[in-house]
């Protein structure tokens, strides 16, 4: 099975300037992302996707290969979908799985693409895999929703006040890893289909930054996963 990795990351944002390349923990935060491929047994290719030249560079200097994206998807509005699309239209290659590996997701290792790509190889019906978390107390059942009186309306009415040792288990995408089939992609431009596969990941690899707070928290988480501690 030929499986293309593919890290978005475009030099424009909004919650930290220069998100992809401000330096977490001794490495600009794209680094993370290409480590894990690089740690990958079943990985064939991964390239880094962006319009920005020193991002492009940085990545080059991590023997990551690159490809430049259009300004036009590169925008804050730009669908994720149409970068996939330009790098599998543009790369001279086939690929039977597309996995998407976005920087501010930096806590994944090279075992959790390949226990992904495991999943496609054990089922060839599979469409597509998303990596979540089991989350614990952060439950629909402590969630709600005001009204223009702020007055709480809550999401599980049922489940308000049960213990959190009798809800249900729910699970949230924690932006690590999302992988679809190249047919599947190419017939739909979907990269979460229905049905879909959960890759389960540990609630402490929960880490999506997008903001200067995010940042700050992603410090110690970062270097207590790199312990060993997470």
């Amino acid at each position: 099975m030929r499986v293309l990795g593919i890290i978005p990351a475009r030099g424009g944002s909004k919650g930290v300037h220069r998100k992809n390349i401000k330096v977490l923990d001794g490495l600009p935060l794209l680094a993370y992302s290409i480590q894990a491929a690089k740690e990958s047994k079943l990985l064939s290719h991964v390239v880094v996707a962006s319009e920005d030249d020193e991002i492009l560079a940085i990545a080059k200097s991590f023997n990551c290969p690159v490809f430049k994206r259009s300004e036009s998807n590169s925008l804050d509005q730009s669908p994720i979908t149409d970068v996939v699309k330009e790098v599998i239209n543009n790369i001279n290659d086939n690929y039977d799985v597309i996995l998407l590996l976005q920087p501010t997701a930096p806590i994944r290792s090279g075992n959790d693409i390949d226990n992904v790509i495991k999943l496609f190889e054990k089922d060839s019906a599979l469409n597509n895999v998303i990596s979540v978390v089991q989350l614990q107390d952060i439950h629909p059942a402590r969630m709600y929703t005001l009204n223009n009186s702020n007055e709480m309306i809550p999401l599980a009415k049922e489940n308000e006040t049960k213990r959190r040792q009798d809800l249900e288990k729910v699970y949230l995408r924690n932006g690590s890893i999302y992988a679809v089939t190249t047919s599947y992609f190419l017939k739909t431009g979907l990269l979460m289909g229905s049905p879909k596969k959960a890759y389960v990941m540990p609630e402490s690899h929960w880490l999506n930054i997008d903001t200067e707070r995010d940042f700050l928290l992603a410090e110690n988480l970062v270097k207590m996963w790199k312990d060993g501690r997470l």
